[in-house]
């Protein structure tokens, strides 16, 4: 899970309570809003309060049954039961007739789905949630459906629509609510935009309504927004003085993402004051606390920092270790956010289909009906009904024909990267499955190679990423003219790029492979500055001695680049290959 998420998620959990007018002292309903109240301030408590409610859950009615199983189920997603809890929102959803309780069951059920995951579900929920505002009366139910449907469509990549739904809860806050979360969604939404600095006056209005009421997380949440853009803005100074504000609040709540967000900044912070040996102690705090296979902007930031002290320190070594770490960091958070955003084209595609379907079955009804009039009319209005028919058949056949040429449409641009026009690596692993599924049957050979251009960032760091994206192109380009019609060629993220040769030997994969090499060091790119040379490491893994198995394939070859990255960079290393000797270059 991403850094932002957790922090957005934290903030929508905070905003699930309910602001039910209290009844006399003692009933059940004073007890169980009480119990809500404290659901993030004294969560110790609410916890004891919930089970004292379910000594009484003989003398409830219906409508306090199911909203003490809406609290069991709250309380089973923040103790990270997602699949229980899940179980236990749909049946709210199903059963309970409850207005208020489905709509803010369905909006935790984003959440739940998002944290499984499952993308596609939770837009799903998003577009039903959509839906469903309209008829939501309920100020609290109101409020946290305006939250959560932000929160996700931010996630997606939708920052327009997050922006809306933001700015929606602001007058929607219910009476005596504090507006600290409506203001912190906006400036969610504003940073996924771009349109925030740190002068920005939405972010200010945050960090001040959060500290003015008395919600730290969210007001810390807010600071270390700023603290982002004070590190963009190459401010160090100023990003060390909120920190030092911020952290004995962040200590004091014991809140994993921002201690550790709070950490890699200070990391962040110390390097563009030159005090490396703090920055290096900080980033690998970070890492540190970091738990195995997580993958996140943190982690990510964190190794970069790594990366270019021990880079500035003149530790080759351990600076090559970590690009290594930092690479793997953004090729894993770079395919998250890709699986987002197709999540949520696809979700958009099966409502459309869902709702098209609907409209056919409408139409169908119609003509039915349309043909039965028919039947009862005169011969002589027979004809011009009849031709009625035929045009209104038309038009639905050439409305099909045109969704079914948009479908294929998206379908072709959502399997190809916008930059390069290659495969995207989602649809290459597939296509890659496939072929290597028939090669087997065949007993036909096959290699597999991955690319990785050498020092890319210096390119961007000198050049821009303008010229940045021009190279990548380039680099494409001329690994395609190695390529014959039928190897498969896909961009695996960043500048890593996967190549599969079907048919093709051990030493062919490496002549081809070989090939792209030189090619590529040798056709320099112009530019408007002069020439930008690229060079590029190469590892091929073949299924003569692999087998067909796609993950231990790029396993394989992945090991092999990193070979060839030891050993120098701009060369291939085919899986397999004795190592050098010592000494060697």
């Amino acid at each position: 899970m991403t850094g932002r998420l957790c922090f957005v998620l934290f903030v929508l959990l905070a905003c699930s309570g309910v602001a039910v007018a209290a009844a006399s002292p003692g009933d059940i309903d004073t007890r169980m809003t009480q119990a809500e109240k404290l659901r993030l301030k004294d969560h110790a408590r609410f916890v004891t309060l919930l089970e004292q409610l379910h000594h009484d859950l003989p003398h409830m009615d219906a409508n306090q049954t199911w909203r003490l199983r809406y609290n069991d189920a709250w309380e089973s997603m923040f103790e990270g039961h997602y699949p229980a809890s899940e179980a236990d929102f749909r049946k709210i959803i199903a059963h309970s007739g409850d207005a208020a309780l489905i709509a803010k069951s369905t909006a935790l059920l984003m959440d739940n789905l998002a944290l499984q995951a499952r993308y596609a579900d939770a837009y799903v929920e998003a577009n039903r949630a959509t839906d469903m505002l309209p008829r939501v009366t309920d100020p609290q139910a109101r409020f946290t459906l305006l939250s959560h449907l932000s929160q996700t469509l931010n996630f997606a990549g939708q920052q327009d629509l997050a922006l809306k739904y933001a700015e929606m809860m602001v007058p929607a806050t219910p009476p005596g609510e504090s507006p600290c979360p409506a203001l912190y969604m906006k400036t969610a939404a504003l940073e996924g935009l771009k349109r925030l600095t740190s002068t920005s006056p939405e972010l200010a209005e945050a960090i001040a309504s959060c500290t003015a009421n008395g919600e730290p997380v969210i007001g810390n949440a807010a600071s270390l927004i700023l603290v982002d853009m004070y590190i963009a803005e190459r401010a160090p100074t100023k990003a060390m003085a909120v920190l030092d504000r911020i952290e004995p609040s962040i200590r004091a709540s014991g809140y994993f993402p921002a201690l550790v967000a709070m950490t890699k900044h200070r990391g962040q912070a110390y390097q563009q004051m030159g005090n490396l040996a703090e920055a290096r102690s900080w980033a690998l705090q970070a890492v540190t606390m970091s738990h195995p296979g997580d993958f996140n902007e943190w982690l990510r930031d964190a190794y970069q920092v790594l990366y270019e002290v021990e880079k500035a320190s003149g530790n080759a070594a351990a600076a090559l270790r970590y690009h290594e770490q930092y690479v793997r960091q953004e090729h894993s958070f770079r395919h998250d956010v890709n699986a987002r955003a197709m999540a949520y084209q696809a979700a958009r595609q099966r409502v459309l289909a869902q709702r098209m379907q609907a409209v056919q079955l409408i139409e169908e009804n119609d003509i039915l009906r349309l043909q039965g009039e028919l039947d009862e009319k005169a011969l002589e209005m027979s004809r011009l009904h009849i031709a009625l028919m035929v045009i209104a058949l038309l038009a639905l056949g050439l409305w099909m024909v045109r969704l079914r040429r948009s479908q294929l449409r998206f379908k072709r641009l959502s399997a190809h990267d916008g930059l390069t026009g290659i495969f995207i690596q989602q649809h290459f692993i597939g296509e890659m499955e496939r072929m290597l599924g028939k090669l087997k049957r065949r007993q036909a050979t096959a290699c597999y190679v991955t690319l990785d251009l050498d020092h890319f960032k210096v390119v961007n760091d000198t050049y821009g990423h303008t010229v940045g994206d021009a190279a990548l192109k380039h680099a494409v380009e001329v690994c395609k003219a190695q390529l014959r019609p039928v190897d498969l060629f896909g961009r695996l993220g960043g500048e890593e790029f996967g190549m599969v040769l079907p048919a093709t030997s051990r030493e062919q994969g490496r002549a081809v492979a070989e090939r792209m090499r030189s090619a590529v060091h040798g056709n320099p790119m112009s530019t408007e500055d002069g020439s930008v040379t690229l060079a590029a490491s190469i590892g091929v893994a073949c299924t003569d001695t692999i087998g067909y198995d796609v993950q231990r394939l790029c396993r394989a070859a992945d090991t092999a680049l990193y070979r060839a990255k030891g050993e120098g960079r701009n060369r291939v290393v085919v899986d397999g290959d004795p190592e050098p000797d010592d000494g060697s270059p």
